[in-house]
């Protein structure tokens, strides 16, 4: 909307050289192609399988934003006004955020490297050169800010003398300047495989490298651990020399992150230990009183047999921190004061380190592990009206005093969490016949769903169905079981799009949610039937049109559950663009999902209590079919995801999805032996499935629409939507095929043709709309980009159709532009020009990659077909 095996690159991506401490990139490859090969010998031990390393090349400056909504206002009269004066009210008056600033775009940092922490208890980001450089701690808000006191430190002494001290940074600040920096680039390397991360040091001229493994808890159908706002660094020190060496690893962190709360004063520091079945953890706590939504964060070390683990409780980051460096070089440890610190007070800012040591045979190994864990166990989003709980809260308290006990879990069972990471991967990066650029994104889009803004909330015990979201959710018999058990989860649109659970996207990258974590994908659908069913009368203006209308009407989806900034769950549809209750997909995309959902988890349960409410979108949706053919017709706006480009009458897309939609109605009313209803919306299909055909089909492809004007005939990359939903659910085949299966090939072999093959060389995916002759369609701001989680969607339905080479051709083009040439990592964008414009940073949709997976999986063991389950019909 709106507007090898692993990802793998140098430190410097290219040939490098270093010069003062900095860091200049002059080309690709070349004579560093042997230093990459020696990293893979080096990592391999530590690294999973075989790698292929992909070197993104340098990044270019020019590379520039835009935003369709601001030209989709702009066409409406005085639509850039009203928006202007809406975002001048809110950002300047009512000092708040906008839901989507679009004059003060987040600017394009390329830095970003694989995220920390587990799902919905906020997260910390590190750069591919070790930075911790973005921060998302608050639910839903973003802080993008360099803490340069965040860094790891080695300490190599021989013979009872320290022989080299390095931070492990090419950063040469102005801050701290007691300390070692600009170590050389081009002795270290990073690779990538969400949850975890590689970085290489070769120590120059020490004959000793390091290998720091960063783990987060993300595991597949694991719904404790995998809550956990932790992460673990394991250092692995390789001594390829004739003499033993003693080895300290610093990691110090400021009480803060980088915002002007670090000196808001008030904060402090204390030592801790806990020892438990055996294994003793040690560490800092360091405690962040913010008024709303405090937090303590923890560094922490395991100790065992052979190593040595000290700290120093707090040291001032503004100042030149020397005291702290000499500590370190005097013996390779540090002080390790007891007792807690003083209290910060205003504009002052403080810090603590943690360093585990250890001795290391010559020709020998050795391993130090360490941990950063984050406790804000207690949220209000903006509003402040509410107490919320963090999933995680379920099994470590909610007093905030679970870093200890966070800390020794994560240091005590990183090992586990690394089998079952291995044990999900492994097939897929073994399988000979995927290429190495799809291992690479199929696991590292999953960034987003932790680092999308995420919250993962538990219910109180005492909670009631009226609690939840009003009256609707009395009518919904499994909501309150399934959201005790399981917690309420949303992730934003994108971070620079701040609303939750952005509905119509949301149906591209659910297909990431319901086949890793489908409990989730449930609890999500709860929530949406639940807002179907509600409404909110007050009144409001829309700012592209002006007109104004309700917030949200009765037995309509939602675009969204709500702005973080706000109180989510409570008042829905942040999204003030358009007034979104005569969007023509949003209906047909719940009911296309609760099928979906239920042919992979068979949950009969869920399907019961959804059906009411697929019944009652679609009843709403039936307006919408204005002249009686069975098919419905768009009005002539952008009334749909697309929502600065204009569509009218039947649509391939709309009328698609409708279809699609309306053959599961019939499919779900077999399963709960609702005949009449079977009745109803098959005879709509037959007589839809007709009209769509006679308005659209032009003997190649269908027509974008019928409205007849200059762009009606564009071809359409999403055209197919509606197939790719079908297909997923095994609804493709003979008998139960909506639309003709040589039209659907005909159309795709088209838009390979055209979209792809004839855009950008093929290399850059497919663009949304293209003409005819083989020309962009340029009506919009929308039908000239690429959205990168719609292609990944048109991969997964190439592939569904038996065009796997195309697919993965078109996939292929989509990531190699994101990844590698505008050096988007960990932030791919919704959209991206073919001129070096991108909009929206770290979306949402790009999870629909997962929808590959599924394709691939299911042509080689489909899913058996649900059967009825119930031996009674809910409907004599």
């Amino acid at each position: 909307m709106r507007c090898g095996i692993l990802s793998c690159r140098s430190f410097l991506q290219g040939d490098s050289r270093c010069t003062g401490g900095t860091v200049v990139v002059t080309g690709h490859t070349g004579s560093c192609l042997g230093r990459l090969n020696l990293c893979a010998r080096l990592s391999r031990k530590y690294c999973p399988l075989d790698l292929v390393w992909l070197s993104a090349g340098r990044l270019s400056a020019v590379v520039k934003s835009q935003s369709p909504v601001l030209c989709a206002a702009g066409k409406a009269e005085g639509g850039d006004l009203l928006y202007f004066k809406w975002w001048y009210k809110k950002t300047r008056i009512e000092k708040k955020s906008a839901f989507i600033d679009l004059l003060c775009a987040v600017p394009l940092q390329q830095i970003y490297g694989c995220p920390l922490g587990g799902i919905g208890g906020g997260t910390i980001t590190r750069g591919w050169r070790g930075e911790f450089c973005r921060w998302q701690l608050n639910p839903g808000k973003y802080h993008y800010e360099t803490v340069i006191t965040d860094q790891f430190t080695v300490c190599l002494r021989r013979k009872g003398q320290t022989v080299y001290q390095q931070v492990l940074s090419v950063e040469k600040p102005s801050a701290l300047q007691g300390w070692n920096w600009g170590y050389c680039g081009r002795y270290a390397f990073y690779h990538a495989l969400y949850p975890r991360a590689w970085m290489v040091y070769e120590l120059p001229g020490q004959n000793v490298v390091l290998t720091c493994r960063q783990i987060s808890p993300v595991i597949p159908h694991d719904y404790k651990d995998s809550s956990l706002p932790v992460g673990v660094f394991i250092w692995e020190v390789e001594n390829n020399s004739e003499e033993p060496v003693d080895v300290s690893i610093m990691f110090t962190l400021q009480n803060g992150t980088g915002t002007k709360g670090d000196g808001s004063g008030g904060h402090w520091n204390e030592p801790f230990a806990l020892q438990d079945g055996g294994e003793r953890v040690t560490g800092v706590l360091l405690h962040h009183c913010t008024p709303i939504n405090p937090f303590t964060f923890a560094v922490a070390a395991r100790e065992k047999a052979g190593t040595v683990i000290t700290h120093l409780t707090a040291f001032d980051p503004a100042g030149s921190g020397r005291d702290v460096w000499q500590d370190l070089l005097q013996d390779g440890k540090l002080e390790s004061p007891i007792g807690k610190s003083k209290r910060t007070q205003k504009g002052e800012v403080t810090a603590a380190a943690v360093c585990a040591s250890c001795m290391v045979p010559a020709r020998g190994h050795g391993t130090l592990e360490l941990a950063l864990v984050w406790d804000m166990p207690r949220v209000h989003f903006g509003s402040k009206e509410r107490l919320h709980l963090r999933r995680y809260t379920r099994f470590f308290g909610s007093n905030g005093d679970a870093a200890p006990a966070l800390s020794h879990y994560a240091l005590t069972h990183y090992k586990e969490w690394e089998k079952k990471i291995e044990a999900w991967q492994k097939p897929i990066l073994e399988d000979s016949q995927l290429p190495s650029w799809y291992k690479s994104a199929l696991f590292n889009e999953l960034y987003f769903m932790t680092d999308g803004g995420t919250i993962w909330l538990d219910l109180p015990p005492d909670c009631l169905p009226q609690d939840l979201q009003g009256p609707g959710a009395a009518k919904l018999s499994h909501l309150l079981p399934v959201l005790r058990e399981y917690g309420r989860f949303a992730y934003l649109e994108g971070q620079e799009y701040r609303m939750y659970n952005t509905y119509d996207v949301h149906f591209y990258a659910s297909f990431a949610l319901v086949m890793l974590w489908p409990k989730l994908q449930i609890s999500l659908q709860y929530d949406i039937a639940v807002t179907v069913l509600n409404e909110d009368m007050q009144p409001r203006q829309y700012l592209v049109c002006g007109k104004t209308a309700q917030v949200k009407l009765k037995n309509v989806v939602p675009h969204d559950i709500g702005d973080p900034d706000d109180e989510p769950w409570q008042r829905v549809n942040a999204y003030l663009m358009h007034d979104t209750a005569n969007w023509k997909d949003l209906n047909l995309k719940f009911v296309l999902q609760v099928y979906r959902d239920y042919y992979l988890t068979h949950d009969a349960l869920y399907l019961q209590d959804m059906w009411p409410v697929c019944q009652a979108v679609m009843e709403s949706e039936l307006k919408f079919d204005t002249d009686n053919d069975g098919l419905i017709e768009n009005g002539g706006t952008a009334d749909q995801t697309y929502d600065a480009w204009v569509v009218n009458g039947a649509s391939a897309y709309c009328g698609g999805l409708w279809l699609a939609a309306v053959r599961m109605m019939c499919e779900m009313a077999e399963v709960l032996g609702d005949a009449e209803t079977q009745q109803k919306y098959g005879a709509i299909l037959q007589k839809g499935k007709e009209s769509f055909e006679r308005l659209l089909w032009n003997g190649k492809y269908y027509n974008y629409d019928s409205s007849g004007s200059s762009t009606s005939s564009s071809i359409m990359s999403d055209q197919c939507a509606g197939q790719w939903f079908l297909g997923a659910c095994g609804l493709d085949q003979k008998e139960l095929e909506v639309f003709p299966k040589s039209h659907i090939v005909s159309a795709l072999k088209t838009i390979f043709e055209k979209n792809v093959m004839s855009f950008a060389g093929g290399t850059m995916g497919a663009v949304n709309g293209m003409r005819p002759d083989g020309v962009p369609d340029t009506s919009s701001v929308q039908s000239s980009e690429v959205w990168v989680g719609v292609v990944y969607a048109l991969a997964a339905t190439m592939i569904q159709e038996g065009l796997v080479q195309e697919g993965f051709h078109t996939a292929e083009g989509c990531y190699r532009t994101v990844w590698e040439n505008l050096g988007m990592a960990f932030q791919t964008p919704e959209a991206y020009c073919e001129k070096k414009v991108y909009r929206s940073l770290a979306y949402m949709r790009p999870l629909s990659i997962w929808s590959m997976q599924l394709a691939l999986e299911s042509k080689t063991r489909r899913p058996p077909s649900p059967t009825p389950t119930q031996k009674n019909p809910l409907h004599p």
